[in-house]
């Protein structure tokens, strides 16, 4: 069976801290699934705001999330405080690719927990159809990743 791999880049442009509450672990006593996508969702939120945007409004534009992959590299538990780095890859017309890297500090260690991507178009929500990215947001984030 094929897995999933998500090409992480060299350069990260931004990098918050979240911690894991106890409401984010599942039965098997660590991090679900399905909340690491939320918890990469808090990420690209902050991420925007950072650079003074956010999903409903990027230079006029709206942001909808139109595919996701993540690589699970290690248990996440109680208590640990998720180091998450990321990136823009993958410019498109109407979008482009979001790469985070979810780290923790055990011992005197830097472990990699997951890797994750989400593709990211732009939307009009007004409209209720895909807008083209906006040159402003284009020429910013392109500049970051250079």
């Amino acid at each position: 069976m094929a897995r999933v791999k998500i090409d992480v880049p060299d350069k990260f442009l931004y990098t918050t801290h979240i911690p894991v509450r106890i409401t984010d672990l599942n039965y098997g006593g660590h991090v679900g699934n399905d909340t690491i996508l939320s918890l990469i969702h808090e990420a690209r939120i902050q991420f925007l705001s950072h650079y003074g945007y956010g999903e409903l409004n990027m230079e006029g534009v709206g942001l909808i999330m139109s595919d996701s992959a993540i690589e699970y590299k290690k248990e996440m538990y109680y208590g640990d405080i998720l180091e998450v780095s990321m990136a823009i890859t993958e410019f498109s017309r109407v979008g482009f690719d979001l790469v985070y890297r979810l780290n923790v500090e055990r011992g005197q260690k830097t472990l990699c927990v997951a890797v994750g991507k989400t593709g990211m178009v732009c939307f009009d929500y007004k409209n209720r159809k895909m807008a083209h990215m906006p040159d402003a947001a284009r020429k910013k984030f392109k500049h970051l990743a250079d």
